[in-house]
């Protein structure tokens, strides 16, 4: 058995249902009004159509215009009296109605005069439809309404003796007419609900708001002393955003900044005012935009987010950031806060230490590629010397084998390079002036350089001493001054500069590792073409080069490298596409006083046993066969540790040992301080493919390969005289 409602909640809803009946009737006189008016105003407005529809017929159109505006006028003034009387609600939709059917019928009269079926005058049928449903009146009686206004139209036409002489356009302007009917009643219907929830919403509105006056003190005071509260939290939070260490940017999904703190304004360079209401891809360095979309994309899933990206800063330049992204809901709306940390020096740091790692592997494989390329240069090398010095080889062969030298001599041209660049060549260290390195150097190069490049020298005052290698240096210049050339092939300047420097460890774009003190720079400037910023990591890698093919080894800058690094000095290179480049060398500068070295003499005495050791066999028996033809007594031994056996019992009747740094088993190194244990003052040549610093002092003197037949017979000849 169904429950009977409380009388107080009965009271309640028929209240609430009187007060929607009341207003509806209020905005049922005032549309109707409106569209009395509208009616009377257009009904004579549209001769103008007629004028143009046809002109035949203007007069009489215009009549019936005439009678339908004083209609609707009449309507108006029927309205009006009804609503100040108070008059029941029926008579003014039966109006309504009438005034309707009056309209629709009107229009069809024109219709039928205008082809029927296929007049375009039915479109004033819509207007009439719109503004019978407009009336917010009961909705059965706008759908009947309605109903009336197409039967009107239909009927006729269809009654009519040639009312449909045109059956594409007639049921084109059906469908059209029922779509604009079936929209208007959709129409009708939502906006009547809409009416009676908003009258409903407005009288329970004017209920609580006599409800929350009653409250209004204790509320005030409620809402002050949560201000209060708020404010504090607001001022905490806010001062929290300001001055955090790190960047805080809130935008939108649209990747609109809605806020930012001032540690993201001072990693930009820019003010708040100018980055509030900006987008954030205007400061995205956008060097990969897919990549970009793809991490908004999964921010905006709601994945939290950490990854790095570069900036534009105010000035042009970038900075590389680490930024922590997260997707929050505020109000309903989602904004993307974001956390931004200037990781600049980080990176820095971490491209020089992973650069520094790269070209010390890079070199520990050249120099073993050196290694065993010179010992294969110096078989070939000494043999081709010992077959040209022979009385009986024919001149076509001994052609031959000259070109076999030429060419093995430029393949130790090449391996000296490589060791530059590992930086494991042989080191002779003696100071010198860089100008005066600079002046020779220039004088030999200056056939190179053509007239159209003008060379300026800016050589500084004092003169600037290093220690090293003058021949290494000279070596540098060379291969600065040609790159400088190359890159000028129009003409342009060529400026040498030297100066002396202060540097500490945060002076120089490559790490902290820079031990403060004074420093040579030397300065090689040319207004060439400049190097693309993508090839400037790689200049000093072996085999890198930009020049066309054919035209660069690609060992040039990596020589330059690995001499500069070999005297405690560094390398920098700037360059501006299409105004030249800058390559800055900084030597460590030398202050102390030196003289210069004193040459030995040597003499001509043969006969003493040598004891040779190496592991590769070609090698050997070059040496073998060399010192023998000059009457020496040879003991070769390709295992180190036989070599040293031989040593023990025969150590009395050697006059030298020359052994190799590399072998298996038991390395140069580890042999020598053996054959010193065993006499100390035993005389040592140590062979080398590179200069690896193992045979220290126990030395007399360290033999590079490849070496010819003279320079062994001169070292050997060498040592022997000093022991004498």
């Amino acid at each position: 058995m169904a429950l009977r409602p409380q009388p107080a909640l009965r009271s309640a809803a028929t209240e609430k249902q009187h007060y929607i009946n009341e207003h509806t009737l209020l905005f049922t006189h005032y549309w109707v009004n409106v569209i009395a008016i509208t009616g009377a105003v257009l009904f004579p407005i549209f001769t103008i159509v007629d004028y143009f529809a046809s002109p035949k017929d203007l007069t009489y159109f215009f009549f019936i215009r005439c009678v339908m505006a004083i209609i609707f006028l009449a309507l108006s003034f029927i309205n009006i009296v009804v609503n100040r009387r108070k008059i029941k609600k029926t008579v003014l939709v039966f109006l309504v109605f009438a005034a309707a059917v009056t309209s629709a019928a009107a229009i069809e009269t024109m219709i039928l005069r205008l082809g029927g079926g296929s007049s375009p005058y039915y479109a004033g049928l819509i207007l009439v439809v719109i503004g019978a449903l407009v009336i917010p009146s009961s909705f059965i009686y706008s759908i009947i309404t309605v109903g009336m206004i197409y039967l009107v139209y239909l009927l006729p036409i269809l009654l009519m003796r040639g009312g449909i002489n045109d059956y594409p356009a007639f049921i084109s302007n059906n469908t059209f007419l029922l779509s604009a009917i079936l929209l208007a009643i959709l129409w009708r219907f939502l906006s009547q609900k809409n009416l009676e929830n908003m009258l409903g919403l407005q009288y329970e509105l004017d209920i609580s708001k006599k409800q929350l006056e009653l409250y209004s003190n204790e509320l005030e005071q409620l809402v002050e002393e949560r201000t209060r509260k708020l404010n504090k939290s607001e001022l905490m939070l806010r001062s929290l955003f300001q001055n955090a260490q790190d960047g805080i940017l809130i935008m939108d999904e649209n990747g609109k900044i809605l806020d930012a703190n001032q540690a993201l304004c001072d990693i930009h360079g820019f003010d708040q005012k100018t980055l509030i209401g900006a987008n954030i891809v205007l400061l995205e360095a956008h060097e990969d935009d897919a990549l970009f979309r793809e991490r908004m994309e999964h921010i905006l899933k709601g994945e939290p987010l950490l990854y790095e990206t570069r900036h534009y800063r105010k000035d042009g330049s970038k900075v590389s950031l680490e930024v922590s992204s997260k997707v929050i809901e505020v109000d309903g709306a989602r904004l993307i806060q974001s956390f931004y940390r200037d990781i600049t020096e980080k990176k820095k740091m971490q491209a020089q230490l992973i650069h520094s790692q790269k070209m010390e592997s890079i070199g520990q494989l050249a120099g073993g590629i050196a290694h065993d390329f010179n010992n294969i240069l110096t078989s070939i090398l000494g043999f081709t010397e010992l077959i040209l010095l022979r009385d009986d080889v024919e001149e076509s062969i001994a052609g031959k084998i000259r070109t076999i030298e030429k060419v093995s001599r430029q393949a130790v041209q090449m391996v000296s390079k490589l060791l530059s660049f590992a930086r494991r060549g042989y080191f002779e260290a003696v100071p010198f002036s860089i100008d005066k390195a600079i002046d020779d150097t220039l004088e030999m190069t200056a056939r190179l350089i053509p007239a159209e490049i003008k060379v300026l020298k800016e050589l500084g005052t004092p003169l600037a001493v290093v220690e090293g290698d003058i021949s290494m240096m000279e070596q540098v210049l060379m291969n600065l001054i040609i790159n400088a050339r190359d890159a000028m092939a129009s003409g342009g300047a060529l400026t040498i500069r030297t100066s002396v420097v202060e540097l500490g460890p945060s002076d120089l774009e490559i790490g902290v590792d820079v031990p403060r003190g004074r420093y040579v720079n030397i300065l090689v400037r040319d207004t060439g073409a400049g190097i693309k910023e993508s090839d400037i990591p790689h200049l000093f890698e072996p085999f890198f080069t930009t020049k066309e093919k054919g035209k660069g080894t690609g060992l040039g800058l990596a020589m330059v490298y690995g001499i500069v690094k070999e005297h405690k000095g560094y390398i920098t290179v700037k360059s501006r596409p299409g105004r030249g480049s800058d390559f800055d060398v900084y030597i460590p500068l030398y202050t102390k006083k030196f003289s210069p070295a004193k040459i030995e003499g040597s003499g001509a005495v043969s006969g003493e046993t040598i004891l040779a050791i190496d592991d590769e066999a070609p090698v050997l028996e070059f040496i073998k066969e060399t010192l023998n033809g000059k009457g020496f007594n040879v003991i070769t031994s390709s295992d180190p540790v036989h070599g040293l056996d031989l040593y023990k019992n025969n150590s009395i009747g050697i006059n030298l040992v020359i052994t190799d740094m590399a072998m298996p088993v038991m390395d140069g190194g580890q042999l020598i301080r053996n054959i010193k244990t065993i006499n100390p003052r035993a005389r040592i040549i140590a062979v080398t493919g590179y200069d690896e610093n193992k045979a220290g002092k126990d030395v007399d003197i360290l033999l590079i390969k490849p070496f010819t037949g003279g320079k062994l017979l001169t070292t050997v000849r060498q040592i022997l005289d000093r022991s004498q």
